[in-house]
């Protein structure tokens, strides 16, 4: 094995990507770990050499797909070095494509239920997805390089249904690719409504809290006016003035509210 394959498959940090070399090739992928896996990254590396009738394997993390590429080599399906590249990368595309159309979902759901969650609840999903879609785009757009560099390599031990299933792999994250960056934009700009419905919100709430200021001002002025200790004020010893003060009171009250509605502050 050449020195810079063996440096690459034992590097800590990857990138999908397809190096031809002397007599085989470096395939890095990248898939969904498994169910218990908690690692940092949302897809998990898997690292191959591959030449005549050998492949090496290094991952750091467990990878969803290992265990259906596992069964079908113990039911014979795989005979060579072609048949398990182009059974990962089958499997590795099989299980991203519902984790890729699920974000789209989400989204849908988000604007269909944006009264019930309410801004801050779908404004954090937003958020959410709009991080999941960076993290896949980022390892499946080269993703879909490398295996398209693989299916056309001159390699002989690549049947032409290897390339057919890695050009397939291939066309499957090149969809997902488009697909995530529909949903990275579309997140953005639900992200971008959600803010401004939420300035909206904030905005008619200090406008109708100005609104009721604005009708209690000139009350508070009166009630402090007649409120003041000192002598002279009209008809202070009558016993209809309380409710005189009232009914002044509600009458501007009113008045003021019937303006407001007349010059259309409220809408």
């Amino acid at each position: 094995m050449p020195e810079a394959a063996l440096s690459a498959l034992l590097a800590q940090e990857t990138r999908p990507r397809c190096t031809l070399m002397a007599h085989g090739a470096l395939v890095n992928l990248r898939g969904l770990g498994a169910a218990d896996d908690d690692g940092g990254d949302p897809l998990v590396s898997i690292r191959l050499w591959a030449e005549e009738a050998r492949v090496i394997s290094v991952s750091y993390r467990p990878l969803a797909a290992m265990e259906p590429v596992m069964q079908q080599m113990l039911r014979g399906l795989i005979r060579d070095p072609g048949d398990l590249i182009a059974a990962f990368a089958q499997q590795i595309t099989e299980a991203l494509d519902p984790e890729v159309a699920e974000l789209g979902d989400g989204l849908d759901e988000i604007e269909s239920a944006l009264t019930e969650h309410g801004p801050a609840e779908a404004r954090r999903r937003v958020s959410e997805i709009r991080a999941t879609a960076i993290g896949y785009r980022r390892f499946i757009a080269p993703q879909r390089q490398a295996l398209e560099r693989l299916s056309a390599a001159d390699a002989s031990w690549l049947e032409p249904d290897d390339r057919l299933h890695l050009q397939e792999a291939a066309d499957r994250c090149a969809r997902m690719a488009e697909e995530l960056e529909a949903v990275r934009e579309r997140s953005a700009l639900a992200h971008e409504e959600l803010t401004d419905l939420r300035a909206e919100q904030m905005n008619r709430q200090a406008l109708i809290i100005s609104v009721v200021a604005l009708v209690f001002l000139p009350l508070t002025f009166l009630t402090g006016l007649l409120g003041m200790n000192v002598d002279g004020i009209p008809y202070a010893h009558e016993p209809w003035a309380f409710w005189g003060v009232v009914g002044v009171c509600m009458a501007m009250a009113a008045g003021i509210a019937g303006w407001f509605a007349a010059t259309q502050w409220l809408k």
